[in-house]
């Protein structure tokens, strides 16, 4: 069959033959609708990602959309490596099939559902432990994911929601959806200078990290406390991405001045079940247009282009060959 081949750790994938999955107990065969090349997918097939297997030559792609052997359309994924989801055909366990809204756009879900789900999940989740959502930092909030973000804190009730991030442009397009934004320099001191004098006192409910690294340090600079008294509101930070680092420092009197939970939100951490629930419900929102998802279509055949298209301005993503 015809499919996106990486050969080596870091290298592009290129358009070529590969065998037919085999289908076994617990699994069916269905032929690629469509699938979105995220953040994750790359970091996945480059071997960078904690859920990597580290073994090439592989097909990427965790999710997408399917059309069943009866012609149902699915949100399909947990394929067995070295398969991936951007192959003309998928054997994928028949209890990962959710079956799309009526109306729903396949390129549009195959789009939206990663990104979406990295913020929806953990706004959601602070919500039934019956925290508040007054006040959201995005800090990332110039990727899909981040705009993404600032469209969910809007629509779960959140009455300021701050974005961190440096393309200009994208920016003024998180701006233009409702965040208030503050660019992050590089100087330390004067982006955690900037993101106090944007939250004008206020404690963040909760914060959402698609960056990681020097970015979250900041952050943390931005919410040191002086003082003994005590600290009443909780801030939940929630670290979802690693964009711009691996690794970030936590200052003990952080940990210690105040009321804050540092916790991560990923395919290791999240709940499953929670996830499975959670998907019809954030996919017929995309199929009533209530979420913005800018998108770019290509056909498998120019996976290259596709594997290389900007991640700030829309989400690319893979079509058979002749559905562009």
């Amino acid at each position: 069959m015809k499919a996106a081949i990486i050969q080596r750790a870091g290298a592009t994938p290129e358009y070529g033959e590969f065998p037919d999955p085999v289908t076994g107990d617990g699994y069916e065969l269905v032929d690629l609708v469509a699938a979105g090349v995220h953040p994750v997918v790359r970091s996945l097939a480059s071997g960078a990602h904690y859920g990597s297997t580290a073994a090439w030559p592989l097909i990427p792609g965790i999710d997408a959309v399917a059309r069943t052997a009866s012609g149902e359309l699915i949100v399909t994924g947990f394929v067995k490596a070295p398969y991936g989801t951007f192959a003309e055909r998928l054997a994928v366990p028949t209890w990962m099939r959710i079956a799309l809204p009526d109306g729903a756009d396949p390129v549009k879900i195959a789009a939206g559902l990663n990104p979406g789900l990295a913020s929806w999940l953990p706004l959601n989740a602070r919500l039934a432990e019956g925290g508040a959502l007054a006040t959201i930092v995005v800090v990332g909030v110039t990727g899909m994911a981040g705009m993404l973000a600032v469209q969910h804190a809007r629509r779960l009730g959140a009455t300021r929601i701050i974005g961190l991030g440096r393309n200009a442009a994208a920016l003024r397009r998180a701006a233009a959806l409702g965040a208030e934004c503050v660019a992050i320099t590089g100087d330390a001191a004067a982006d955690a200078a900037a993101l106090i004098d944007a939250l004008r006192g206020a404690d963040p409910d909760i914060v959402l990290d698609f960056l990681w690294g020097a970015p979250a340090e900041t952050v943390f600079a931005a919410l040191a406390r002086s003082g003994m008294d005590a600290h009443a509101a909780e801030t939940a930070y929630v670290q979802i991405g690693e964009t711009a680092g691996a690794d970030a420092r936590v200052p003990a009197s952080l940990l210690r001045s105040r009321r804050i939970r540092i916790f991560g939100s990923g395919v290791g951490s999240a709940s499953l079940a929670e996830i499975m629930q959670q998907i019809p419900r954030y996919m017929q929102l995309i199929a009533d247009g209530a979420i913005e998802i800018p998108t770019k279509t290509y056909p498998l055949s120019a996976i290259a282009e596709a594997w290389n298209a900007p991640t700030e301005a829309f989400r690319a993503v893979v079509v058979p060959l002749g559905q562009r």
